[in-house]
């Protein structure tokens, strides 16, 4: 589905200093299938209206299929009404443009289908002045890009003027040993200089421009080292389970079909050394040279740095293992987190934690890079007792900006902190337009920047990271499911981070937050120092967060999940479930906790602790006043003021 939160800003549009695409045939082998509806022609007519497609330029569609041209274009005009990612469709446009579709109906396995398309390009070649240039799109499964390859250079395709191309797409090999031997294929015929291997992530304005920020910012390139950062996050998460595919994610699952192309490429962008130039192979170079410095595990480091989950039922909702063709007992994993360690002079003993996975709590993706905390002997005397560390966030999707946290001081006499944030959001600096990611790539590629694409070295590096992993997974038991639908993901991912002394940013927006009734219609102010404050804590079920008698330092908010109230006896007394929140009267009133409150389920929550807690009630009283409203209401208790406002 083409992501209709994906911004890119249209620089023809704006500044006009862009030119068109250059003149060229565009071949689709796998034109019926669902990239070409959802992203590839949604692209076209994007580049179209914003000026970026050249007058010069034609599509052949092929596939199986039995349709004729007009039957395409019919098809293409019918599915963009759907999948376009315009604020509104234009209909002049778009006529432009499908009046330049053409379709072949034949098996790329067929000799006789390439001999039709050679006659037929030549034929559109003339017709539109594509100077002879073609750009071949191989939108179908990777162990046909050796055969389409081949034909294409053995009916004479390669002969003649202008420039020829190939675009194949991911996933580029299932392991190391397919990724090799796919390379041999596509370049028995080809030169690499010929083969582009798309990964639409790298189409998106956000992941593009971690080069811009690193490059053009004089601030941060100095502190882009070991010596500043103490840890990277990279997170991409996926609200969606597997939508009817269970067949091809039983057979992919989340470490091929996210981590060993999307995040190691951001992994690449993000920690690369500076390029001589912004030239394609300067950039790749230093892209390869980066993914070969990744620390290659054993089976005991595998075991050591890395979780595996997936996902169970929830409510109505099936498990993985019940989802439409899915082996009842995989054990393919739908979530995936590892600590890697990059082995070079810029890196060396920083840790750089991935995780991804289906059916989570929310939708998103970003990259945390965390600092070294400041020294908080600098503090001593003061009411401060510890720093948080400052994070440069980069929101990758749906919400898209970059984000710097620091500390400020609260106004008043005396020196307090408080964690504040700036934040650069692409809709509010840009005139933007909406784009599916493979806009930039088909225009790269018709001027043969392969800057986003991937060389085959590249991928090769991905694949030995990951290899060793996959091997040792296959190798090894697994307790699956091991977290539910709608949650964080299995709780060793926490506990792996945890016992390094650090925790997985969550990153939280107004609207999560207003979810539980507490927070609902509070001020925009108000629910960012509240999302500043929190911090995220994963428990499984049976574990207990407060224990009767002790001392309460802490409130709860319940992002998934379900607690229990127990009496001294034992006795459920109350259950609390999804926004609900916890743990107010300890924290109220800093006294011993009236009550044990125990996980039912593997619960997901946030914690907020008594000094961020008093800070925030004292400058919003509409919130203090709902605090005091539930002490009343569940324990007959009158909380003045005055109390809710001592720190201690």
């Amino acid at each position: 589905m083409p992501d209709p939160t994906q911004v890119l800003r249209s620089p023809a549009v704006e500044t006009g200093d862009n030119p068109p695409s250059q003149p060229c045939v565009l071949l689709i082998f796998g034109a019926s299938g669902d990239l070409t509806k959802r992203l590839l022609v949604p692209a076209l007519y994007n580049l179209a209206c914003d000026g970026l497609l050249s007058d010069n330029f034609a599509v052949l569609g092929t596939a199986m299929d039995a349709w004729t041209s007009e039957e395409f274009r019919a098809r293409m005009t019918a599915d963009i009404q759907k999948f376009h990612t315009r604020n509104q469709f234009d209909p002049v446009v778009w006529d432009k443009l499908v009046a330049r579709f053409s379709y072949v109906a034949g098996s790329f396995t067929e000799m006789a289908t390439f001999e039709t398309l050679k006659v037929e390009v030549k034929r559109l070649d003339a017709e539109v002045g594509a100077g002879g240039n073609v750009l071949f799109y191989c939108a179908i499964a990777p162990r046909f890009f050796g055969t389409v390859c081949d034909h294409l250079a053995e009916c004479g395709f390669k002969e003649g003027a202008g420039w020829k191309r190939i675009i194949v797409e991911k996933p580029f090999g299932t392991d190391l040993r397919s990724a090799l031997e796919l390379n041999k294929d596509v370049l028995a015929q080809w030169d690499e200089s010929q083969i582009y291997r798309v990964d639409h992530y790298l189409g998106k304005e956000t992941v593009q421009n971690l080069l811009a920020f690193r490059f053009a910012n004089g601030m941060f390139e100095p502190l882009w080292n070991k010596n500043y950062i103490d840890n990277i996050q990279f997170n991409v998460s996926e609200a969606v389970d597997v939508e009817g595919r269970g067949g091809y994610y039983d057979s992919s699952g989340v470490l091929r079909d996210m981590m060993q192309n999307h995040m190691f490429q951001m992994l690449a962008y993000l920690c690369m050394e500076v390029p001589g130039s912004f030239e394609p192979d300067a950039i790749r170079n230093e892209k390869a040279k980066l993914l070969q410095s990744v620390r290659h595990f054993t089976p005991e480091e595998v075991a050591a740095h890395t979780v595996r989950g997936q996902y169970g039922p929830s409510g109505d909702k099936p498990g993985y293992r019940h989802e439409k063709d899915v082996a009842p007992t995989s054990k393919t994993e739908t979530y995936a987190a590892a600590r890697l360690y990059v082995d070079n002079w810029r890196w060396e003993g920083v840790p750089i934690y991935l995780r991804s996975g289906k059916a989570l709590w929310k939708r998103g993706t970003e990259i945390v890079v965390e600092f070294k905390k400041a020294p908080e002997v600098i503090f001593r005397g003061t009411p401060i007792t510890s720093l948080n560390a400052n994070r440069l966030v980069f929101h990758i999707q749906p919400y898209q900006g970059i984000e710097i946290q620091f500390q400020a001081k609260v106004p008043g006499p005396r020196m307090q902190l408080q964690p504040v944030h700036m934040k650069f959001g692409y809709g509010e600096a840009f005139k933007a337009s909406r784009y599916t990611g493979y806009e930039v790539m088909i225009y790269s590629c018709t001027y043969g920047d392969a800057t986003l694409f991937s060389r085959g070295d590249l991928v090769e590096a991905a694949w030995r990271i990951a290899q060793p992993i996959l091997d040792t997974w296959a190798a090894s038991p697994v307790d699956f499911p091991n977290y539910t639908r709608s949650t964080w993901g299995p709780k060793a991912a926490a506990e792996m981070i945890a016992a390094d002394g650090r925790r997985w940013f969550e990153v939280v927006t107004p609207d999560v937050l207003q979810q539980s009734p507490l927070f609902k219609g509070g001020d925009p102010v108000f629910l960012e120092q509240v999302i500043m404050a929190l911090k995220p804590k994963q428990v499984a079920a049976g574990e207990v967060l407060i224990t009767k008698g002790e001392i309460g330092r802490e409130l709860y908010l319940i992002e998934q999940g379900e607690v229990e109230v127990l009496d001294e006896h034992d006795v459920v007394k109350r259950v609390l479930n999804d926004g609900d929140v916890f743990g107010e009267v300890g924290v109220l009133m800093s006294q011993p906790r009236n009550a044990t409150v125990r996980a039912r389920v593997q619960t997901d929550l946030y914690v907020l602790d008594k000094t961020d807690f008093s800070r925030i009630l004292r400058d919003n009283p509409d919130f203090a006043k709902a605090i005091r409203a539930i002490a009343k209401d569940r324990y007959d208790l009158d909380v003045h003021p005055d109390a809710l406002l001592a720190p201690h």
